[in-house]
């Protein structure tokens, strides 16, 4: 069984700084691109980074400069550093990886797509 555990988060003052993190479990034999998003009560997800699995990396404009996504193959878990942190930053967020591929016991090698992690709140305080 593939999960995605977040950790990381909580509650920070304006101008501080988080990490967040996204650990793949189970038996991975890949994964490819990994994103963060993020979601505020009554609005739309919003994506926020992504990270390509040869590392090539994307931000929103509102993060940019500010978060750094990165990851750790070996530890099949990737992060995001959060900078400078402003209240408007208050989310719920989000991993999620477009495909995984994992070992069953089974069925051998298989492809899971979508995976998203259980989610984790960040506050920051004016």
């Amino acid at each position: 069984q593939v999960q995605l555990v977040q950790s990381g988060g909580g509650l920070v003052q304006a101008g501080g700084s988080l990490r967040l993190s996204c650990a793949a479990s189970g038996s991975i034999l890949s994964i490819n691109t990994v994103s963060w998003y993020r979601q505020v009560p009554w609005k739309q997800r919003e994506w926020v980074a992504a990270i390509s699995s040869d590392g090539g990396t994307n931000y929103a404009d509102s993060v940019k400069g500010r978060f750094t996504i990165s990851r750790d193959n070996g530890k099949k878990t990737a992060y995001l550093q959060m900078n400078s942190l402003k209240p408007e930053d208050t989310a719920v967020y989000y991993c999620t990886v477009d495909r995984i591929l994992f070992s069953d016991p089974d069925m051998g090698a298989r492809e899971a797509v979508n995976y998203w992690g259980q989610g984790t709140q960040v506050t920051v305080s004016s």
